[in-house]
């Protein structure tokens, strides 16, 4: 069971595990604890149970939309149900907390004294808040045009933070060298099989979820990809829960940051001479060659869907979302919600649920999607 809350008052001896932002309260414990406490930081053990090491991430819900998916025309039939994996949820601000979480995890227990990551944002901000929770110093290296208030927000959960060079690449490059001149432990914003494991659980709770509501399993599920973590993720997942090939996924990125899309095409990663999207956050050169494979395979199978859209998609779709659930996600996840309305001509002659996952991101704010629509003409 599982519930996401700011919750303060007495509760009696419970027999489940209560998910909250960023606290796990076990059986017998008599209060939830206020949004005061979540702010300080756990220092968790690591502590194992019959499930593994015990999360940093928490269970986010799983939302059924109001409108199904169609089939085309106006008064298309409906098609199935659409579910949304509300990541957006996660205490970082998007889903980067389940792999780099456990990362971070799996750095302490093997000794490390402190973790440096490299991230545009969503990445370092999962890695300074796991850093928090399991207290471990911080650094977090940033290509200069990431905004100022993601910084703010690293700083405020501790982290130290850099700037350096004009995209992730160099930012990454730099953070490498840190990490060799300090001895302190790397965190891959998208790559490592650590991160990977942390994503796919993911796939277990919609599962679990679907199942406690008795809803069937989903033929579609759709996900945005940057340098491929969150896909890699997901493919782990659907193989583990012995759906491999029977899940239709779709790979979701915005035209000037589809680097995966590119080297699906070509049959190798092709890396982007430059990202020209406003989706900086699908920003990556190239998938590694470890995630380029594994999609390649699902790709060529029939079972893995490539799919672009323009900016003025995705964040349609962002400010569509805000309006329907009232919460603010970055226009790379509008792409995988944009994908929604194009499910006909990508996975044709298909009908059933679908899946989105809600991947959020924190690089967002009011002024910034309003700015984003004015320029894109939405407004």
């Amino acid at each position: 069971s599982s519930c996401i809350g700011w919750t303060s008052w007495a509760l009696p001896p419970v027999k489940c595990r209560v998910y909250t932002s960023g606290l796990v309260v076990e059986e017998g414990v008599q209060e939830v604890a206020s949004s005061e406490h979540m702010r300080a930081p756990l220092h968790r053990t690591m502590a194992m149970d019959g499930e593994g090491m015990r999360p940093i991430h928490v269970k986010t819900p799983l939302l059924r939309r109001e409108a199904t998916w169609k089939g085309p025309g106006e008064n298309g039939q409906g098609l199935g149900d659409v579910w949304l994996k509300m990541d957006a949820m996660q205490p970082s601000g998007s889903f980067k907390l389940r792999g780099v979480g456990r990362c971070v995890q799996m750095a302490k227990l093997r000794g490390a004294k402190s973790v440096v990551s490299s991230s545009g944002g969503n990445a370092g901000l999962a890695a300074a808040y796991a850093a928090r929770e399991m207290g471990l110093p911080a650094t977090v290296i940033l290509p200069e045009s990431t905004p100022e208030f993601v910084a703010e927000k690293l700083r405020r959960l501790g982290a130290d933070v850099w700037r350096h060079g004009k995209d992730w690449n160099e930012a990454d490059q730099k953070a490498r060298t840190v990490v060799q001149d300090g001895g302190a432990a790397y965190i891959h914003p998208f790559h490592g099989v650590d991160t990977w494991e942390g994503h796919a659980s993911l796939v277990e709770e919609i599962l679990d979820e679907l199942a406690i509501m008795g809803e069937p399993k989903p033929v579609v599920f759709v996900v945005a990809v940057g340098g491929g973590g969150l896909l890699m993720g997901v493919l782990r997942g659907l193989q583990k829960a012995g759906l491999e090939g029977q899940v239709q996924v779709i790979a979701a990125e915005t035209t000037g940051a589809d680097c995966m899309s590119q080297a699906l095409k070509a049959g190798r990663p092709m890396p982007l001479a430059s990202i020209d999207s406003i989706a900086k956050s699908l920003g990556a050169p190239a998938p590694s060659q470890e995630i380029f494979d594994a999609a390649y395979r699902a790709y060529q199978n029939g079972w893995l869907k490539s799919w672009t859209c323009e900016d003025k998609d995705a964040v349609r779709a962002c400010l569509e979302f805000a309006d329907e659930k009232k919460v603010l996600v970055e226009p790379a996840c509008g792409a995988a919600l944009a994908a929604v309305s194009a499910l006909n001509s990508i996975v044709p002659g298909t009908r059933g649920p679908v899946v989105v996952e809600v991947c959020g991101g924190s690089a967002v704010d009011i002024a910034m999607l309003s700015s984003l629509a004015r320029e894109l003409d939405l407004q």
